[in-house]
Order: C-alpha cells, then structure tokens, then sequence
C-alpha cells in the first residue's frame, strides 16, 4: 500500500461510514479495486486507523453534545444528561446480545454471499425511501425507542445493512424529529466504535504476535489514512446530517437499490 492507495482508501471510509451505505463493505470492495493483497495483520490494522480517525471525527462534530455530556453524568445526578446516557447504553444491548449468541453465524455471512449482501442494501434502500416519505415532528427519544433503534442497529450487523441508515430510518419512521434521530444515531456508535476497536487492537496484536517477521504498513501510510479518513468524515457527518434534516435521504436509497440488483445479478451471471 502506498500513500495513494491511503488516500483513496481514506475517503472512501471518512464518506461511508457516515452516509448510509455499508462502509466495511465499501472499504473491502476498495482494496479489492485497488488490488491491494495486504497481509491480514496489515489490513486489520489499517482498518482499526480509519475507523479511529471517523470516530475521532464523530466527536469534533458533537463535541459540545459529548462535552455537556460529560459534564452532566460528572454531577452524579438524574439530569437530562444521564437520562440520555441511559438511553445510549439501552440502544446497545441488542446488538451486544445478538453479537455474542450469534458470533460464528454471522461471521458466515460475510464470507463471500453477494447475493445475500445485495438483497440487504435493497432492504436498507426500502427502509430509506419510507423514512424520507414520514412527516417531521418534534417527539424526542423514549426508551422503547431506544431499543427499538438498537435492534435496528442488530440487525444492521448483516453485510449489506447500513448502520446508519438503519438507525436513523427507525428512528424517524417512529416519529422522532429528524435533528434528534440523527444526533442519537451518531452519538450511539461512538462507544460501539470505540469498543470495536479496542477488540480489533487486540486481534491485530495477536496476530502479530504470531507472525515471526510481520511486514509493517509505513507510518506515513497510515498517517495520510487517518488524515484523510478524519476530515471526510467531519464532511460527511455534517452533510448527512443536513439532509437528513432536509428529508433527502431518498437519494441514498436510489444508491443501494442499484448496487444491491448489480450485486443479485453479478452472482448469479458471473
């Protein structure tokens, strides 16, 4: 990989993870393009660096949301802060109990089923389109909601479901006023990216571990990597959430509608 390869590889991560496309899928099919043949050690770690640098980028959007945050559950009272705090920490239970109970099933999954992978976008567009058509209303986030959103965000475990796009679409299909439904959706990762990159950090060591002379991505590939990866995802970020708020989300279910039947397709002609 060169500092080229980190670049291309940096927006195409910093744009998906954010719009509501699969973003590991997109960032697979990247270096696959690209013809990229990275030793598992060096991919994972690549991957661990973007995925860092979009979370990074998360919280200098939401900066004053997570500093008042903060400063709220550090006062050790019932306030609106820890309110909202319980209401992350409910979102994530779905998904931590369907990670862990079906490990081996879904990790099956992404070996390789395009098809499978191209009939989930064509969900994630479906769930898009209905959301964009919902009506905006002021209602704020209950924590029926919040589970409800949280088994969306399950389920956007699959290969093909946009995590984004499945939270955020839950949770104005439920009514919830759009400014809120993607502020909650962007905040409620940011402890699941950070936890998935504490796991992915520690199966990269092993396995360097275990590697007797392990090649090592230069440090300039994976500084243009972040670097890049971090300021997309700033851009990105704040643009999903303008057309969220704008109700254009329609144009993204296009998108996976035409990858999701390119998919279906290459896999039963090719």
């Amino acid at each position: 990989m060169n500092l080229i390869d980190a670049i291309i590889l940096g927006i195409l991560q910093g744009l998906t993870e954010f719009l509501p496309v699969s973003s590991s899928g997109h960032l697979e099919i990247g270096k696959a393009l690209l013809g990229l043949h990275m030793k598992g050690e060096e991919s994972l770690l690549f991957t661990v660096i973007v995925h860092f640098a979009t979370a990074a980028a998360t919280l200098v959007v939401y900066r004053r949301d997570v500093g008042k945050l903060i400063n709220g559950l550090l006062q050790f009272k019932n306030n609106e802060e820890t309110q909202f705090a319980g209401l992350i920490i409910l979102s994530m239970i779905p998904a931590g109990v369907i990670g862990l109970l079906f490990e081996e099933q879904i990790e099956a999954l992404f070996e390789g089923k395009i098809a499978f992978v191209g009939v989930m976008l064509i969900i994630t567009g479906l769930l898009l389109f209905i959301a964009d058509k919902s009506k905006a209303t002021n209602k704020s986030i209950t924590p029926l909601n919040a589970f409800f959103i949280g088994v969306a965000q399950a389920i956007a475990i699959l290969p093909g479901i946009s995590r984004s796009g499945a939270t955020i679409s839950t949770s104005v299909i439920l009514g919830i006023d759009r400014e809120k439904a993607a502020r909650f959706s962007f905040l409620m990762v940011i402890p699941v990216i950070f936890g998935k990159i504490i796991l992915d950090a520690g199966e990269m060591i092993q396995e360097v571990s275990a590697v007797e002379n392990p090649t090592q991505v230069p440090f300039s590939v994976l500084l243009a990597g972040f670097a890049t990866s971090f300021l997309v995802g700033i851009f990105a970020c704040n643009l999903m959430i303008s057309m969220v708020k704008r109700a254009q989300l329609k144009y993204f279910s296009f998108y996976c509608f035409v990858v999701g039947f390119i998919s279906i397709v290459s896999y039963y002609y090719y």
